[in-house]
């Protein structure tokens, strides 16, 4: 059977990884499909002069590629949400099934890109855009298709992770950590996306899609980044018998769905505690199917198992002659939320304080506390030598985001304060 021609755009990380893959794996890929998967033209501006050797183009221009009468799969790879948007949208014009990493573009657009390959009678395929080498959206689109998710708890962000659990082994400052990951290749230059949550929060909002059908706005979604986190923190919380991790949550409940990212207390007994590095992992709570976890790692080589997989699957179906076997987020139609808050969730907190010691500091955040209709559960304090920036920690009985917002308001403005509290939801309910 005669070869399937794919296009590639964009020969980065993802991409290079990609093309490797193809080519020092073809054997075993043509082993499985029955056929060759062959990369016919691939465009990056890394590549100096246009060229063409052993059936393969070379060029700068994604044009070529996606115009190319002998591709007939497009790989667009080069992220961000402007030119990788014409390329999609190029592709799909001319029935060209497409296969994205593009987290961001897909958070903001997908619903929109999903809607016009349905109208091209093409499909979009995005596997390799959350969670790296873990198979997460083929898993809610199929295999557990028929539960009814009710909850989502994600580690979405492999750097971030890293991040944490070198610091909570460690006890290292996040400056010494970020800069370790970024000589190992987990961080970029700007680690922005990855440290305050957005990268995290882009995922969130496909897997939302994914589990409930629903489009929601990326900048809807509550996001919190883990730049406060030190490691007194991870002190604190080993002493309640939890860890910290920064967790993407997606829950349906009887005010409607809550989507946030945020760093957690998570329990030692819950299996999510026990992912370490740049490992991602997602644990599903179905209705009928109930507890599922997945995991695996979230960037580098597995991105690419990722991308080359969609790219089979996408093969096969060219050669069945299946343009569009199952919508794009599993579900012909999206509902468009525009808000998915946390505002009315009731949760347990860890208030962590950082003091200039004096008489009555208790008794004054008590109060304030109090005034919310906010109960405290337990109040920690380590000894420590420096009475000007003394650390402690309240844990406060089950409130809502609203009247925690509303008490740390009226106590940030408190002198004793050397900054503000840090506030992180404990999610005791993972640990059962």
């Amino acid at each position: 059977m005669r070869a399937v021609n794919v296009g590639m755009v964009g020969l980065g990380t993802v991409g290079g990884s990609t093309l490797r893959i193809l080519d020092e794996n073809a054997a075993e890929i043509e082993r499985r499909l029955g056929f060759p998967l062959k990369v016919r033209a691939a465009a990056s501006l890394e590549i100096e002069t246009r060229s063409e050797n052993n059936g393969r183009l070379l060029t700068r221009s994604w044009q070529e590629v996606v115009e190319h009468p002998e591709v007939e799969i497009v790989a667009e790879l080069v992220g961000g949400t402007t030119i990788a948007y014409e390329v999609i949208r190029g592709a799909l014009d001319r029935g060209k099934p497409v296969v994205t990493a593009n987290k961001e573009l897909l958070g903001l657009r997908g619903a929109e890109l999903a809607q016009y390959a349905a109208e091209k009678n093409a499909s979009l395929n995005m596997e390799a855009s959350v969670a790296g080498g873990i198979p997460i959206l083929q898993v809610l689109r199929e295999g557990i298709s028929a539960d009814r998710i009710e909850a989502l708890y994600g580690i979405l962000n492999g750097t971030s992770n890293f991040v944490l659990t070198e610091m909570e082994t460690k006890g290292l400052p996040m400056d010494a950590i970020v800069a370790e990951a970024q000589r190992l290749g987990y961080a970029e230059a700007n680690p922005a996306a990855d440290v305050e949550g957005y990268d995290a929060r882009s995922k969130l909002a496909i897997l939302a899609a994914f589990c409930f059908g629903v489009r929601v706005p990326t900048e809807s979604i509550f996001r919190e980044g883990i730049t406060r986190i030190q490691p007194v923190d991870f002190s604190y919380a080993h002493s309640l018998g939890y860890t910290i991790r920064l967790l993407g949550a997606a829950t349906r409940g009887p005010s409607g769905l809550g989507l946030s990212v945020r760093p957690s207390l998570v329990p030692e007994t819950a299996i999510l505690s026990k992912v370490q590095g740049s490992y991602n992992a997602v644990w599903i709570k179905g209705a009928y199917g109930e507890d599922t976890l997945y995991y695996g790692r979230g960037a580098g080589k597995p991105t690419g198992v990722a991308v080359a997989s969609d790219l089979m699957r996408v093969a096969r179906d060219l050669r069945s002659g299946c343009t569009l076997r199952a919508p794009a987020f599993g579900f012909w139609k999206l509902e468009e939320v525009t808000r998915a808050g946390i505002e009315l969730q009731s949760k347990q907190y860890f208030i962590r304080f950082l003091v200039r010691d004096r008489v009555g500091i208790i008794a004054r955040l008590a109060a304030s506390l109090a005034e919310k209709k906010i109960g405290i559960d337990a109040v920690l304090q380590e000894p420590s030598n420096d009475r000007d920036r003394l650390p402690f920690v309240i844990t406060v009985e089950p409130t809502t985001q609203t009247n925690l917002a509303a008490a740390l308001a009226d106590i940030q403005g408190l002198d004793f304060l050397c900054e503000l509290p840090l506030a992180l939801p404990m999610e005791t309910t993972l640990g059962r």
